[in-house]
């Protein structure tokens, strides 16, 4: 791999781990501590969702893009012909 496409390759890996951490922050720093008290208006499963964010929705969340961030560098890594197969 040339020097030009290793950059194009890095930018955007780093694009996609700010991306995830963005939304990650968003969620459990976000919906957890910044806006617990408008989302505690609604309630899930008798709970209320601040409430849930803070104890178990960032948890959620941060699984998800786990599984996300692999799926994408899987088709980043065929993009670019790095991948191991």
């Amino acid at each position: 791999m040339n020097k030009d496409n290793r950059l194009a390759y890095w930018r955007a890996n780093l694009r996609l781990v700010a991306a995830c951490l963005s939304i990650w922050f968003v969620c459990s720093f976000g919906f957890g501590v910044l806006f617990v008290e408008e989302l505690n208006a609604v309630r899930i499963g008798g709970f209320k969702l601040g409430f849930w964010f803070a104890q178990q929705g960032s948890i959620y969340i941060f699984v998800l893009l786990i599984f996300f961030y692999a799926w994408r560098m899987n088709r980043l890594d065929r993009e670019y012909d790095v991948h191991e197969d």
